[in-house]
């Protein structure tokens, strides 16, 4: 049977190679699109990390309008009692407060000189923002992005009175990781309630880098002005220390082995007032990213959706003229005894070894035209939303703030690799494409004697 198939494969060579190219065709559609979606999973997770499985806690404009220039307002308690849930891995605060460096300047630009009245100039001349947070690393602004730390490390839990400092700010003033720097209390801060007048030093623990995206207004407004500092330098400025600060917000991240949707219903048993907050899964702050990656799926799913129909429709109708110029042959075979399953398994047969070269130049040729053709579909998507915020910012209030570039991240690049899972699922998609074909094609060939067969040649 071997031997025959053989002989018949390579007797037909024409017929052979063009099943061979269909089959090659399509195994390689199919394994860049699984591929695809192989490097769009790596992507997301690289950029999403565990935010796919947060939420944060948020201020309810709606009942709670925040602090005096509008922050957030979250209770400290209130963030504990979530935190100290069994469902929750980690979590991380964040407190924002002005503050006036000591000694230092900020960074101005034209712009901000021209929209800086003289009262201004004179109450906020070295103002910086301040963002306290137990865990720089999981902080917004650099989980989105905005911000990329390119010196130093990252600050801690347990640190107390370090600031990571702009990369820009810290050459204006000849400063570098090690030094200590003061920061003071803003008495015309309107958010320092309480008239606190604190001078912090902080030792410098690392540097960042970022730009706004959009125009600004103000000096603080800047990356570069902003520093992120530990909770009790944020708070203190204020007056205040970690436990009766108010905070921006929280970001709490479930266990991995948890479901988020239930996890934020069973937390709304709380003894909190719920008036006052909103739980946001954080994925939400990322809809371009989201899309960007629902929209690849989307694509790949259709390319391999469609190779294995129009490979089952092109090979059926291929084999389907290839049986009827077998009509002969096959009633040759049944009149000498053979089997009606082995003439099958002989069709099988060569088909294999016609699929195992097609499969082999699908690895090869899909390794060569994945990336090219991944990231064309990602230049597409990624084009498509760009158009798309584009419209919404035109018609919204959306600024150049690290949030908003939050709002607008989508997936930058695509690592398109085969891997030997996505080349095992092709060849048992393909095979039962292939048996699947060949079953429709020859069956009502099969079905007949030796004598039909020989009537349908003539």
């Amino acid at each position: 049977m071997i031997k025959n198939a053989f002989a018949y494969v390579t007797r037909k060579s024409l017929k052979s190679l063009i099943i061979l190219l269909v089959i090659l065709a399509m195994s390689t559609l199919s394994l860049i699109s699984l591929s695809i979606k192989d490097a769009t999973d790596r992507a997301s997770q690289e950029t999403f990390g565990n935010i796919t499985n947060s939420f944060s806690m948020e201020i309810n404009r709606q009942v709670n309008q925040g602090t005096a220039r509008g922050g957030g307002n979250v209770r400290g308690q209130d963030i504990k009692k979530i935190s100290d849930s069994k469902d929750i891995e980690y979590f991380v605060k964040r407190i924002n407060s002005v503050a006036d460096l000591v000694d230092h300047d900020i960074i101005e630009t034209d712009e901000t000189l021209a929209n800086q009245s003289p009262e201004r100039a004179k109450n906020f001349k070295r103002t910086v923002m301040l963002t306290g947070v137990n865990d720089s690393s999981k902080e917004t602004k650099f989980v989105s992005g905005a911000y990329k730390l390119v010196e130093g490390s990252h600050l801690a839990n347990n640190d107390k009175h370090k600031v990571l400092l702009h990369k820009d700010l810290a050459k204006k003033n000849n400063l570098k990781v090690g030094d200590k720097i003061k920061i003071k209390s803003n008495l015309f801060d309107a958010d320092n309630e309480k008239g606190a007048n604190e001078t912090v030093e902080a030792e410098i623990k690392g540097l960042f880098d970022g730009h706004n995206n959009g125009g600004v207004s103000a000096a603080q407004e800047l990356y570069e002005n902003t520093l992120i500092t530990d909770l009790d330098t944020a708070a203190k400025v204020y007056g205040y220390n970690e436990e009766n600060a108010f905070y921006q917000d929280a970001t709490f991240f479930v266990k991995g082995n948890k479901n988020l949707d239930k996890v934020i219903k069973d937390l709304g048993r709380l003894d909190i007032d719920w008036r006052e907050y909103n739980l946001i899964k954080s994925s939400s702050n990322y809809p371009a990213l989201q899309q960007s990656i629902s929209g690849i799926y989307s694509i790949a799913n259709k390319l391999f959706a469609g190779s294995l129909i129009f490979a089952g429709i092109v090979v059926s109708l291929l084999l389907f003229l290839w049986m009827n110029a077998r009509k002969k042959e096959i009633a040759v075979l049944l009149s000498l005894g053979i089997s009606k399953a082995k003439i099958f398994g002989q069709f099988i047969t060569e088909l294999v070894f016609v699929s195992i070269p097609a499969f082999i130049g699908a690895y090869f040729l899909a390794g060569y035209t994945g990336k090219i053709l991944g990231n064309s579909i990602l230049n597409k998507v990624t084009s498509d939303i760009a158009k798309q915020i584009a419209r919404q910012s035109s018609s919204s209030q959306l600024g150049g703030g690290a949030e908003v570039d939050g709002f607008n991240k989508t997936l930058t690049s695509l690592d398109v690799h085969i891997l030997p899972k996505s080349m095992v699922y092709v060849v048992i998609f393909m095979i039962l494409v292939l048996v699947v074909s060949l079953l429709i094609s020859s069956s009502s060939i099969l079905r007949k004697n030796p004598k039909e067969l020989l009537i349908d040649t003539k």
